[in-house]
């Protein structure tokens, strides 16, 4: 899907609407409604457009910025030109906006982070349509769109589910399975995982499925117990380890060694390791290599909502 192109279409589309809008006969403090429905729209426009050249995190923040200056300009300056008339509609909106777009920004920024899961990776976890709340303080409070630690919290642990910037397109969020931290020698070999020397106790369950469009995937559950974490992973017996082919020449490539069997990996310091559950469906760090700390989102924690598995609701992610 062409965002760029919807963006540009709403946007021009609602700046129409607000001209021809404008035209039309006022009933009391209210603008017509064509003039309502054409500034939400250029609004929306504007940002699918943002975000689809910055992030959400730095659209929200330019929308901030602008109405923030909207309303500050008009209490202190506009207002008073104006002496008790009724201010434009631009201005109206932009200071009418400022406080949901900032409380949200706020929420969004430093408390928790709606996100929904894409794909099979995660199963059998988390599954396809789930939206999930993400914990934003768990790991530090982060300066908005430069993600820093100002204030120390907390940091990754071993087997804490993790969405992060996805390091080859950071504007796109992942979600996976912390399996090494800084300084850690993660291996996997014959699809058994091993840190530091020790093995993570995975013990088989039997064979399970999952649907995937009209095709069922025949798999093995899994449970894996990684020091205080408990959870099942899918894998496939009969599968390679990995699509050595589809391995990424990514920074710090040098510190993994890759064979017919598995591979070993040493996790540079300010970086971390991911794995998906789903063993053999998962694009994770075995193929793009490691996720600096400076693209870490938060813990997910809540299962919130999917419309198509209502039981869903309320699961704890563990």
């Amino acid at each position: 899907m062409n965002w760029q192109l919807i963006g540009v279409v709403v946007t021009v589309v609602g700046v129409i609407m607000s001209i021809i809008g404008a035209k039309h006969e006022r009933k009391g403090d209210e603008p017509p409604q064509l003039v309502q429905y054409g500034y939400l729209a250029v609004i929306v426009g504007v940002f699918i457009l943002l975000v689809n050249f910055f992030s959400i995190a730095a659209a929200m923040l330019i929308f901030v910025l602008i109405t923030g200056v909207i309303w500050v300009a008009d209490k202190f300056v506009l207002a008073k030109k104006r002496q008790g008339e009724r201010p434009s509609d631009w201005v109206e909106y932009g200071r009418g906006f400022f406080p949901v777009i900032l409380v949200v920004f706020l929420l969004r920024s430093f408390l928790v982070e709606p996100y929904q899961i894409p794909s099979s990776s995660m199963r059998p976890g988390l599954v396809v349509g789930d939206f999930i709340l993400v914990n934003k303080y768990a790991y530090g409070i982060r300066l908005p769109v430069l993600n820093k630690v100002v204030i120390p919290v907390g940091t990754p642990q071993h087997g804490d589910v993790m969405v992060f910037n996805y390091p080859k397109n950071p504007s796109i969020n992942y979600i996976k399975r912390v399996i090494g931290l800084p300084g850690d020698t993660v291996e996997y070999r014959d699809k058994k995982l091993t840190v530091n020397g020790q093995t993570v106790t995975a013990d088989v369950a039997g064979p399970d499925e999952y649907a995937e469009g009209i095709y069922m995937n025949p798999v093995l559950r899994v449970h894996e117990k990684f020091e205080n974490k408990q959870y099942d992973t899918f894998v496939v017996p009969d599968q390679p380890w990995i699509k050595e082919d589809q391995v990424d020449s990514f920074p710090y490539r040098e510190n993994c060694r890759y064979d017919d069997s598995g591979f070993v990996c040493k996790v540079p310091e300010g970086h971390y390791f991911m794995m998906g559950d789903n063993r053999d469906h998962s694009a994770d760090s075995r193929y793009w290599g490691f996720v600096t700390d400076d693209y870490v989102v938060g813990r997910a924690f809540f299962v919130w909502f999917n419309y198509k598995q209502l039981g869903r609701i309320g699961t704890v992610i563990r």
